[in-house]
């Protein structure tokens, strides 16, 4: 089962989210964190695929601090959309919206944060910063540019070998900063997740996938 419901942030600001519950008793929780284009279908799906794995699985809306109800497509223009939104917000609040996102579902257990793209990056902050137990950060591209902040939690990496957003010198300053951290690199370009984009690597995603389920078992005990 999966529905909208609004949460409300410590500084009183509502937002939506998709939450979806499994079927039987949880094993943990999920934050799934969103690209630029909002909580579109794809990420709906994505959410929905952790709580048919075991999980509780939230995604909340964080552009709902520009405009609500965004979801966009994966045309250029509505990529630059994305991108618009995404700089008119404050990371400080995006981290309020994600963190009241976290206390909904921490009943169901330890909590992940999983995000792609934007989402990746603010997964690697999550685990910096909030109560998370574990982050799997996707082509984060803003991680290299936060390597003051440190995991204080196993974070799990992805990234794909023909992401000229992430190039290789980038990985190596995270692998240098944070050398716990486990890494996959794939033969696919950013967003490799993505059965709506072009992009979309089947084999990679599938590899991926399993990779982060399986880390998810090690570290939501």
């Amino acid at each position: 089962m999966a529905e909208y419901t609004q949460l409300m942030a410590r500084d009183g600001h509502e937002f939506g989210t998709w939450l979806a519950a499994p079927a039987g008793t949880p094993r943990g929780a999920v934050v799934v964190l969103q690209e630029i284009f909002g909580v579109n279908a794809h990420i709906r799906a994505v959410t929905e695929s952790y709580a048919a794995e075991g999980y509780v699985a939230i995604a909340p809306a964080l552009f709902d601090r520009v405009r609500r109800g965004i979801e966009l497509g994966y045309t250029p223009v509505e990529v630059e959309e994305g991108r618009g939104y995404m700089k008119q917000l404050a990371q400080d609040k995006v981290t309020l919206d994600i963190a009241a996102a976290l206390a909904v579902v921490k009943h169901a257990g330890p909590v992940a944060a999983i995000g792609y793209c934007w989402g990746g990056t603010q997964a690697y902050l999550a685990a910096c910063t909030l109560p998370v137990a574990c982050a799997v950060a996707y082509y984060g591209s803003g991680i290299a540019l936060n390597l003051d902040r440190h995991p204080q939690v196993p974070v799990m990496y992805h990234f794909g070998e023909q992401d000229k957003s992430i190039p290789p010198e980038a990985i190596a300053k995270i692998r240098a900063a944070q050398p716990e951290g486990v890494y996959h690199l794939y033969p696919a370009d950013h967003g490799f997740n993505c059965d709506h984009r072009a992009m979309y690597d089947a084999g990679c995603a599938a590899l991926a996938r399993r990779r982060t389920l399986d880390f998810l078992r090690e570290q939501l005990v």
